[in-house]
């Protein structure tokens, strides 16, 4: 009968409303559903927060060349005494990056060899060891063989031990078995540059930790060592002696044969 009314639960305003109120509800925990994250990638975020956190940390307190200048992301700090130095960016690129290393190594025991070349003959000869020449005037001193003749011999032996350690570079570990001495092999060793067998008589690079350390003793040395054949050759050009004279010279007055009254 049409004159009767609905109960108030079958009501059609009343219908309408609890179907927009289930609606709501129904679109609410699916957006809910969506937000929450499963445990497993909660856990994963939170150690990746963590593990984010440690590196700030390493990075704030790492050593870099200059207080307060983060280091460029190529120079992770992996590399020997790596301070993160290239503020012209030179090592972005990884295949430069592999050339420098490898460059700096090289002018590193270069330097380290050429000041002990420049400083022990002198000092043998002031002691009165031995009568060698001094680096300055060494173009003068006769040799057993003539300029010309000792001049393509060191080209040659430079231009064998530079190809085999290019190479090296290349392939590394390819040049591991020595040409001249059988018994020297590398092994397995691919870390070019560091060349075991004949050049590790000691067994020092057979502990990786300590092989670590030599590494970087190398280098800080070998940057010294180049920091300090530019003060030879700065001395030679401005006194005409060699560093063993020079030195005796300020120890003997300091106040007046100093860098400052050249």
């Amino acid at each position: 009968d049409p004159d009767i009314p609905l109960p108030p639960t079958l009501h059609p305003h009343h219908t309408t409303r609890k179907m927009a109120a289930i609606a709501q509800l129904s679109s609410g925990l699916t957006a809910r559903s969506l937000t929450v994250r499963p445990r497993g990638v909660a856990v994963k975020a939170r150690a990746s927060i963590r593990v984010g956190a440690v590196a700030a940390v390493e990075a704030s307190t790492r050593p870099v060349w200059m207080p307060g200048r983060p280091a460029p992301a190529h120079l992770d700090g992996t590399l020997p005494c790596d301070y993160g130095f290239d503020p012209l960016g030179l090592g972005a690129d990884s295949e430069n990056l592999k050339w420098f290393v490898q460059a700096e190594l090289m002018h590193c025991r270069w330097a380290m060899l050429g000041v002990t070349g420049m400083a022990v003959p002198e000092l043998l000869t002031s002691a009165g060891v031995s009568d060698l020449p001094n680096w300055v005037g060494a173009n003068t001193y006769e040799y057993w063989a003539g300029k010309g003749e000792l001049t393509w011999i060191m080209l040659a032996m430079m231009n064998w031990a530079e190809i085999r350690r290019w190479n090296d570079m290349k392939n590394p570990g390819s040049m591991n078995q020595d040409p001249l001495f059988e018994n020297y092999n590398g092994g397995d060793n691919k870390d070019v540059g560091y060349p075991s067998g004949l050049f590790d008589k000691m067994g020092y690079a057979k502990d990786p930790k300590r092989k670590e350390e030599l590494k970087k003793k190398e280098i800080a040395n070998g940057r010294l060592a180049m920091v300090a054949i530019l003060g030879c050759f700065a001395q030679a050009i401005t006194t005409g002696t060699g560093p063993v004279d020079n030195l005796f010279s300020h120890i003997s007055d300091p106040g007046h044969i100093n860098i400052f009254n050249h």
